[in-house]
């Protein structure tokens, strides 16, 4: 019977986590539309629904019901699954994130993350890696020029910075002696001092600066860069297969927040209850959301040549000096 329950308890936590995050990601880009608006001083999304609340659901509608084309030069089979990898390695990811503690509910104590696996970390950054595949093959199998020109920008910009994006979240690795993401976060507890943002700041910077990399956010979204190339990776995608990977894209901006909270915010820590750890986690996220919104709206997309220079001759050095720095500072009891 106890591996009845616990086959129950995944398969609930599955479809919930699941439910949850299609609901904030849709909401997600009508914040992003509203506070765009307010930061170019226009009104943004107000005519579906009361103050536009019905929007993200007029969209999925339209995308739902919109003429689905597969372009003749297409290699179809990569063409079709391409969307599905990015959605789909976004998705796994949670599978990871702790967003509570431990609640007990009708005498058993049950974890609030769907999977407490040893090597947490390691599971996200491996999923990172393959969630750029689904780019890469999109913009290739599209069978266009200006597809493949965003799929090569893809693949040279993962490589360029998921190495700083590595080497940025070591650090909290030696200072949690951790690869399990619950036993950072449990590192974290206490007041917000003990937060590892505090004892790790450039970490956190540098986190920042290469997740925005990896999920193509501005000013590194180099690989879909409508003013050259039309949409790039995706432009020959239409109707859900392109709302699929609009999706992924938002999906994957709640995973590097996700991240960046478990392992710099403390996680689901906060005054209050333990039934109010959630509510933290996700107060917590959706302020480097509205961050990733907001640089979103003030910085201009950088040159390309800048963005490669930026990632090989400044990051990466910078990275592998502050885990340096770090291993120190924690070998002579300092940290």
């Amino acid at each position: 019977m106890e591996q009845i329950y616990m086959l129950i308890e995944i398969v609930v936590k599955v479809v919930l986590a699941t439910l949850i995050l299609m609901g904030l990601v849709a909401y997600t880009t009508l914040l992003e539309r509203k506070a765009l608006g307010w930061i170019q001083v226009r009104i943004g999304p107000n005519r579906v629904g009361p103050w536009g609340l019905l929007q993200p659901i007029a969209d999925g509608i339209k995308s739902f019901f919109k003429e689905d084309i597969i372009p003749d030069e297409a290699d179809k089979p990569l063409y079709v699954i391409a969307p599905g990898i990015c959605l789909f390695t976004a998705l796994s990811m949670f599978a990871v994130i702790p967003f509570g503690g431990t609640v007990t509910i009708l005498g058993r104590e049950i974890k609030m993350v769907i999977a407490d696996i040893d090597a947490g970390l390691l599971y996200v950054l491996a999923l990172a890696t393959l969630g750029e595949y689904g780019v890469v093959l999109g913009g290739w199998a599209s069978g266009n020029k200006y597809g493949v020109l965003g799929a090569l920008r893809a693949a040279a910009q993962m490589i360029s910075y998921e190495v700083a994006l590595g080497l940025a979240v070591i650090g909290t690795i030696i200072l949690a002696g951790s690869l399990r993401l619950t036993d950072i976060v449990v590192a974290q507890q206490g007041t917000w001092h003990s937060w590892f943002i505090l004892k790790y700041p450039f970490g956190f910077i540098f986190y920042i600066i290469a997740g925005l990399a990896e999920i193509n956010r501005t000013p590194f979204d180099m690989p879909e860069s409508e003013s050259e190339l039309a949409c790039g990776f995706n432009i020959e995608y239409s109707s859900m297969k392109f709302a699929t990977f609009m999706i992924a894209e938002y999906a994957h901006m709640f995973v590097v927040a996700s991240v960046a909270t478990t392992l710099f915010l403390g996680g689901w820590t906060g005054p209050g209850p333990a039934y109010l750890g959630p509510l933290w986690f996700l107060i917590k996220v959706f302020v480097i959301i509205f961050f990733f919104i907001w640089e979103r709206g003030t910085f201009p997309r950088l040159r390309y040549d800048h963005i490669m220079q930026f990632g090989w001759k400044v990051l990466l050095p910078l990275t592998l000096l502050n885990v340096v720095g770090t291993a120190l500072l924690v070998a002579l009891g300092v940290l």
